[in-house]
């Protein structure tokens, strides 16, 4: 959004600021300004001359000798080689000294360009004729302005006059930052009124004074709105015995600021009620309306519509039209068409202003691939109470500058008026929530000047429909902030109850998988959710595998990021190889993320997500080594019964006897194991890596942060050592559960300490040795109450196969 000083001025007339005094108190008030530039920064020493004698360069055929004069009596003399000047003309003059935006070629110079007095072809010339690009502007924005030459002014500019100040560049343009919710302040106007209450000036609006002469609207035009809830209001007049000219310099300036060309009339007065209101308009030739009837309705499917643009466009039956009795003749609230289009030849015209929904202009602007600046306004969701009091003031300008007669009355389809709001007010509150001392006559002074009326007899505050974005006591706390001044707010402290802030138990158990990873020597990484088909060939997962029913993206960047993840282990080995491939010895890292799991394809419900720890590193360590990691997380988290572990995992991604599932009970809480070689070398990775991938959902399950503390044990204990002979494919893991459940109440403890295979242990077998220790809390332990416990675990270790060693 931007608006020049000078149109706000024209609201807010004791206005009198610096430009860096008005950015600065705007953006603290809550109009954040961006930036702005003053037009004539490189302007300077230009005044308004009259050509006197024009005589031709004795010396040069394509120069001539002018004689200027530039007011006061005084003349000067000027050698150019412009063509398109004569006597009796009033050109810009820039006098010795002063300064000028750029070249002829329109590119401006930083600093701009110093003019001298010097000599062309031995004739001393006293100054510079300007063309309008010297001058810092364009053709564009000064339509009158020759193609090629020296500007010329209308004959009644005064000669001496500030040339900058009689073309309107002696003007800052200010470039804001809105946010979406105020849509009130897309107009001039709302800034206008912004910037009466952030300087405490009087806003003037412009007095919008009824207009029409006697004859009836509806004898000219009729409106239906079959889609009520796409077009909520619809506001329709007419004018007739249009005369096109050119639209007076004021609105030819202001417009220019905007970055809008002025056109004519008839086009500059829409455009310039569009800026002034924030709401757009439209006209169309009332000839061209068959059946003298406005119809909006849904575009059919696979419609075709020629815009003014002269572009084809296909619609489908979401984007809304306006039509007349027969045909199609606009894009509501985006576009008009070509076949309705206004001509050097109007006569009769017939003005739009309406509100449309939002959302649906700016999905029908994306499907039909059509932005434009009145779209961009409609997306916001303007308020439909300004309809009327926009087309009127068109209507008004139209009578003013004598572009045709009104025809009197409006067609007004308002089919749910929308009214303002009320909001409780409460200074003590608000002054409570923003630390302050506020008076409540100041805060009513504030709301005043953005003409929220107080009902001190409710004790409400009256908020107008335009302004959106109040809708609770807080939003009235805001207002009051912002004026008063967020600087002069004091530093004050919170008060109220104080309350232990605490993490959910889900994140408290990601923290410690963060910290044991941490503290093991692990990285956190992260990696993508998109991954590609390919990843489940690289992972060696068969065609049958669930994991391969993934959930599509539906517009993908491209193929590479086509799916969501259902493995987590992709991300990390892709990240393991990249520090591979780097030349880094010994890597571990962990991350923590979701993978999707869709309940049916396709979706017809939200996927599950679950959580995933998942840690991989290569170098030093081993299998045994990521084990530890897993068990230490899981003690930590309070989670008191053995892991155990299943080395028919059948991960066909990791190596077929370096792998299992690792169990609490009989729950499965992932897998950890060595990398399938053949997986490795599709990463890229010569060495071998281990990998262990966490539930994060299951565990939180089973995770008990309660610890219960138990004094130092007051009596001794009682070992036993048991050395075995076993056959190799029984796992130790096998044997410590027959400790677990045969050991009765008084074992504390077991421990590994020999494993042995070799000459003196038969083919096919393998000696374990194991300390077992026993303890009771309560009295020193006699023989026959370990020698129950050790009866019960030799006749279970026998019953498996199992021999004491000799």
């Amino acid at each position: 959004m931007n608006t020049s000083l000078s149109w706000i001025k024209a609201y807010v007339p004791d206005l009198d600021v610096t430009p860096q005094e008005y950015t600065d108190a705007m953006t603290l008030s809550g109009s954040k300004v961006e930036g702005y530039e003053c037009l004539d920064a490189d302007l300077s020493q230009i005044v308004i001359g009259q050509i006197e004698t024009i005589e031709k360069h004795p010396d040069a055929d394509k120069l001539i000798v002018c004689q200027v004069n530039v007011g006061k009596e005084e003349t000067l003399q000027i050698v150019t080689g412009a063509q398109n000047i004569s006597v009796g003309d009033k050109v810009p003059v820039v006098l010795d000294g002063g300064r000028v935006a750029g070249g002829h070629d329109g590119k401006k110079t930083p600093g701009g360009i110093k003019i001298k007095k010097g000599q062309l072809r031995g004739i001393e010339s006293n100054g510079m004729l300007c063309s309008i690009e010297e001058l810092g502007s364009s053709r564009e924005m000064y339509p009158e302005a020759p193609q090629e030459g020296i500007y010329l002014f209308d004959q009644d500019a005064v000669v001496g006059q500030n040339a900058v100040e009689a073309l309107g560049l002696n003007d800052v343009v200010f470039e804001y930052e809105i946010t979406s919710n105020r849509v009130d302040c897309f107009g001039v106007l709302g800034i206008a009124r912004e910037a009466a209450a952030t300087f405490d000036k009087d806003f003037v609006p412009p007095v919008v004074t009824e207009t029409g002469n006697d004859e009836d609207v509806n004898d000219f035009i009729k409106v239906t709105v079959e889609d009520e809830a796409l077009c909520p209001r619809y506001c329709a007049r007419v004018v007739k015995n249009i005369k096109l000219a050119p639209s007076p310099k004021w609105m030819q300036r202001r417009l220019a600021s905007q970055g809008i060309r002025p056109i004519n009339n008839i086009v500059d007065i829409t455009n310039y009620v569009m800026e002034e209101y924030g709401q757009p308009m439209h006209a169309y030739d009332l000839a061209t309306i068959a059946g003298k009837e406005i119809v909006v309705r849904r575009a059919a499917k696979e419609e075709k519509f020629v815009t003014l643009d002269g572009q084809e466009r296909t619609m489908d039956d979401s984007v809304l039209m306006i039509c007349d009795g027969e045909k199609a003749v606009g894009i509501a609230g985006i576009m008009g068409g070509e076949n309705s289009m206004i001509t050097d030849d109007v006569n009769l015209m017939l003005f739009e202003a309406a509100c449309f929904d939002g959302t649906n202009i700016r999905l029908s602007s994306k499907k039909v691939g059509l932005r434009t600046d009145a779209s961009g306004k409609f997306e916001k969701g303007l308020d439909p109470n300004t309809a009327l009091a926009a087309i009127n003031r068109a209507c008004q300008l139209v009578e003013e500058l004598g572009a045709g007669e009104v025809i009197g009355g409006v067609v007004d389809v308002y089919s749910c008026k929308k009214e303002g709001r009320s909001i409780p007010f409460d200074a003590e509150k608000i002054n409570r929530l923003l630390g302050t001392d506020i008076s409540k006559e100041t805060m009513l002074g504030y709301f005043k000047k953005l003409e929220l009326v107080y009902d001190a007899q409710n004790e409400t505050v009256e908020v107008p429909s335009w302004r959106q974005d109040l809708l609770c006591m807080a939003d009235l706390a805001e207002e009051v902030a912002r004026f008063y001044g967020y600087d002069r707010i004091p530093t004050t402290l919170p008060t109220g109850e104080a309350t232990i802030g605490t993490l959910p138990f889900k994140l408290k158990v990601e923290a410690v998988a963060r910290e044991i990873a941490e503290f093991c020597g692990f990285s956190q990484g992260m990696s993508y959710s998109f991954e590609s088909p390919k990843v489940f060939e690289k992972l060696l997962l068969p065609a049958e595998d669930t994991r391969r029913r993934a959930i599509p993206i539906s517009n993908p960047l491209g193929e590479d990021f086509s799916i969501m993840r259902t493995i987590s282990l992709n991300g990390m080995l892709n990240s393991l190889a990249n520090n591979y491939n780097r030349r880094n010895k010994n890597v571990r890292l962990y991350e923590l993320g979701n993978i999707y799991l869709p309940k049916q394809l396709p979706l017809t419900e939200l996927p599950e997500e679950r959580m995933q720890f998942t840690l991989g590193m290569y170098g030093d360590g081993d299998f045994y080594t990521m084990k530890g990691v897993v068990e230490e997380f899981t003690e930590r988290i309070g989670m008191k019964q053995k892991l155990t572990y299943d080395p028919n995992a059948g991960q066909p991604f990791l190596h077929p006897g370096r792998q299992a599932n690792i169990f609490y009970g009989d729950t499965c809480l992932g897998y950890l194991g060595e990398l399938h070689p053949a997986v490795g070398d599709q990463y890229s990775i010569k060495e071998r890596v281990y990998v262990a991938v966490l539930d994060l959902p299951s565990i939180t399950q089973l995770a008990d942060f309660g610890r219960k503390y138990e004094g130092i044990a007051k009596y001794p204990a009682v070992s036993r050592d048991l050395s075995m002979v076993m056959p190799k494919q029984i796992l130790v893991g096998e044997v410590e559960r027959v400790f677990d459940q045969k050991g009765g109440e008084y074992l504390e403890s077991y421990q590994l300490f020999d494993l042995y295979e070799g000459t003196q242990i038969k083919a096919g077998y393998k000696s374990v040795a194991y300390s077992i220790m026993f303890r009771a809390k309560d009295r020193t332990l006699e023989e026959a109450d370990v020698a129950a416990a050790m009866e019960q675990i030799l006749k279970s270790l026998k019953e498996m196969g199992i021999e004491l060693r000799s």
